[in-house]
């Protein structure tokens, strides 16, 4: 196993497999790569440490995501607002995004990712994001004003339950658990 394995204690070990959905194998590869992220002089303390979300941008898992700037700052819990991530937010967003994360979890965090604004709804400007996110946002890419209206509108008229014009955590929830291949796609392994 290692040094990584010696470097995280037992006890936290076991907390960590109680807290996540990750079994003990992953939380030690986890612990490694993140160690690995920190310069050599923190990797002893990295349990206490905060890994600066530029590094943490450099994971292949996270480079090619469209959303890897809104799932740092959504699992870092920093107060400087730098969206550092700490060892036990990076667990909580490799446990989010595990296999055996429930649905339930998964839509939740795939709710807040998409919740550009933090307001609690997915509202036109969310949606707007969303959409351009997924589709780039080049000139060739780019859905005219026209398309990205109906889009929204197409969008709201399957998800909008309860038409308001916005799409609450509920609602989105209910839209995602039609959708049989959201769970297998809301994934990193590491």
């Amino acid at each position: 196993m290692g040094g990584s394995a010696s470097l995280l204690p037992r006890e936290a070990l076991s907390e960590y497999q109680e807290l996540t959905f990750l079994s003990k194998q992953e939380i030690l590869l986890a612990y490694k790569r993140f160690s690995e992220l920190l310069p050599k002089e923190e990797r002893e303390n990295a349990c206490s440490a905060r890994v600066p979300k530029s590094r943490i941008l450099m994971l292949p898992e996270l480079r090619a995501n469209p959303f890897q700037h809104r799932i740092c700052q959504v699992f870092s819990t920093s107060d400087d607002g730098d969206h550092s991530l700490s060892f036990e937010d990076f667990l909580d967003m490799l446990s989010a995004f595990s296999d055996s994360a429930t649905l339930d979890v998964k839509s939740y965090y795939a709710f807040r990712i998409f919740d550009f604004d933090d307001d609690g709804i997915l509202d036109r400007k969310d949606l707007e994001k969303l959409v351009n996110c997924l589709t780039g946002q080049d000139e060739e890419s780019q859905l005219s004003s026209a398309e990205m209206e109906q889009l929204i509108q197409n969008i709201l008229e399957e998800s909008d339950i309860d038409k308001d014009g916005t799409i609450n955590l509920s609602e989105f929830q209910h839209v995602i658990s039609r959708s049989p291949d959201f769970a297998s796609s809301f994934k990193i392994v590491l």
